[in-house]
């Protein structure tokens, strides 16, 4: 016989029990798309360890910086249809062939706009540093390549498809780590080398996302259909644009006032940052996709508060500990690492702050506030420029200037605190 004292001792395990099982679709989910976070991390750190060590830390620079340029000029592919089609594959799946079509037929028409976007970037920030034919080769890799990939894994988990687009993530992340190996045996480490090696990696992934993971579906174009999202659309892009400028923006004030070698000391180190924000984008993309179906959501500032402590937390725990294997064993990723490896617990603040900006830029696309993104985003990467320039004019010492970060992201994470949820207080836009 059970005994009345044993009661309240199930109850909590029951209600627990209860929570886990109304929310089995929803945690199976997340574990595939986390799976593909988890693969993709791994590969990526294969791929860092072995680029950062053959080339030397002035190209690792100029090359970490090319990419990110690259991934910032990629936005405007297809003026940011991008958006269109992954809305579709969220919410009306059975219109991804149309959408698909205007994609493709937006790519072709925004190539002029890319190329020029392109050359007065270069001609801004490397046309001292950088030949512009490794500049043109990264661009190229980054945004003709890499992009379309990513639309990809984007339909996919629209879809639902999230242990698809974790297989494809790992499989294209793993080409870019074979390739880095690849390159790591080579006769000539050059960056233009490299790019090469690159550009090979990147084609090969695109031909796998199209063959084998790209939904089957007949392609038809409705011009109207795409003219009436293409305002929306262009809003996007240049929240795109504005937001991996203001994620970006410091790598290219590095190179331009620092140098080369500064800037792939800085490039090691953020990349590191950058690590430790795969699993945190899987996290952001699934609540995208509830919040389109569900606008109020984060209504309740605890779940707010709660959600962006837990970013923070687990951003800052995967630095630190990074932090302390590097600090007793500097030489573990590396000897081009070593060099930056006591400086990374010197950020330790930086990719919780970081994280979080681009975690509330998400939270108001999930809400069609794509021109209030836009506009945040744009002042972000002003007050950004503004705070990075007199960092890297007024302090000289590594240390210090790495220290300095950690203000410099407090001071970004507050003001788009402040846009973000003063946007949040208008009504959510229908998608």
């Amino acid at each position: 016989m059970t005994q009345a004292s044993d009661i309240p001792q199930r109850r909590p395990l029951a209600r627990i029990g209860s929570f886990l099982a109304e929310r089995r679709g929803l945690l199976r989910d997340y574990f595939s798309a986390i799976s593909g976070a988890g693969g993709r991390l791994v590969f990526s750190l294969a791929y860092f360890i072995a680029l950062a060590n053959t080339l030397s830390i002035s190209e690792f620079g100029m090359f970490a910086t090319a990419s990110a340029a690259g991934v910032m000029l990629s936005r405007i592919l297809a003026f940011g249809f991008i958006s269109a089609l992954y809305r579709t594959a969220t919410i009306r799946p059975n219109l991804i062939g149309t959408f698909s079509a205007g994609f493709l037929l937006l790519g072709v028409l925004s190539l002029p706009l890319l190329a020029v976007a392109s050359f007065g970037v270069y001609l801004l920030f490397f046309a001292d540093t950088v030949p512009l034919s490794v500049f043109a080769a990264i661009v190229f890799a980054e945004a003709l390549l890499w992009r379309p990939v990513e639309v990809a894994l984007i339909v996919n988990n629209g879809l639902g498809k999230f242990g698809r687009a974790a297989l494809l993530a790992i499989l294209a992340t793993a080409l870019r780590a074979l390739g880095a190996v690849l390159f790591m045996f080579s006769a000539q480490h050059s960056v233009w080398i490299w790019s090469w090696f690159y550009i090979g990696a990147n084609a090969a992934s695109l031909l796998i996302a199209f063959g084998f993971f790209y939904p089957r579906q007949k392609l038809r174009l409705r011009v109207e259909l795409y003219l009436r999202r293409l305002a929306d659309s262009i809003y996007v892009a240049g929240a795109e644009v504005l937001f991996y400028l203001q994620m970006e923006f410091d790598k290219l004030l590095v190179l331009a006032i620092g140098g080369p070698h500064l800037a792939g000391i800085y490039a090691i180190i953020m990349r590191l940052v950058d690590l430790t924000a795969i699993p945190i984008r899987t996290f952001s993309m699934m609540l995208v996709q509830r919040m389109m179906r569900a606008p109020e959501l984060l209504s309740r500032l605890a779940v707010k508060s709660g959600i962006e402590g837990g970013v923070f937390a687990v951003s800052t725990l995967a630095l630190l500990t990074l932090g302390i294997v590097l600090h007793f064993f500097p030489n573990a990723l590396g000897k081009n690492v070593a060099e930056a490896a006591p400086l990374v617990v010197l950020a330790i603040c930086v990719p919780g702050l970081r994280n979080l900006v681009e975690y509330q830029a998400e939270l108001l696309f999930a809400r069609g506030q794509t021109l209030v993104r836009a506009l945040n985003l744009g002042l972000l990467a002003g007050l950004k420029a503004l705070l990075l320039t007199y960092v890297l004019t007024t302090i000289l010492d590594t240390p210090k200037l790495v220290l300095s970060l950690n203000v410099v992201f407090l001071l970004l994470y507050l003001a788009s605190t402040l846009l973000t949820y003063s946007a949040m207080r208008r009504p959510a836009k229908p998608v």
